[in-house]
C-alpha cells in the first residue's frame, strides 16, 4: 500500500484479503477481534449489517490503516456478499 495518509484503492485492499494482521473495531472491549485476515474481518462485518448492528471499523495493526464503510461495502460486493 501507498503510504499512510493516502486511503488504498478497492485494488490494493482486494491484494490484501489473505493478510493476516487486521483488528476489528466495535465498541465491545469484552471480546477483541484481533489479528485476523481482512477477508475474515470483511464477512464479520457483514454479517453485523445484516443484523441490522454497525459493522464496526476495520483497523490494519502495522501501517494504523483504517477502513471507511465504502471501502467495506466495496469489499463485500467483491466477494460476492449482498447488500
Amino acid at each position: 500500500m501507498k503510504n499512510h495518509n493516502n486511503k488504498p484503492s478497492c485494488e490494493e485492499l482486494i491484494a490484501q484479503l489473505q493478510k493476516r494482521g487486521w483488528d476489528l473495531v466495535t465498541g465491545s472491549e469484552a471480546f477483541p477481534i484481533k489479528n485476523r485476515t481482512l477477508e475474515e474481518l470483511v464477512r464479520m462485518t457483514h454479517a453485523r449489517h445484516k443484523k441490522g448492528e454497525a459493522p464496526g471499523l476495520i483497523k490494519h495493526m502495522e501501517t494504523v490503516l483504517e477502513l471507511d464503510l465504502i471501502q467495506i461495502q466495496q469489499l463485500w460486493e467483491y466477494l460476492g456478499l449482498p447488500m
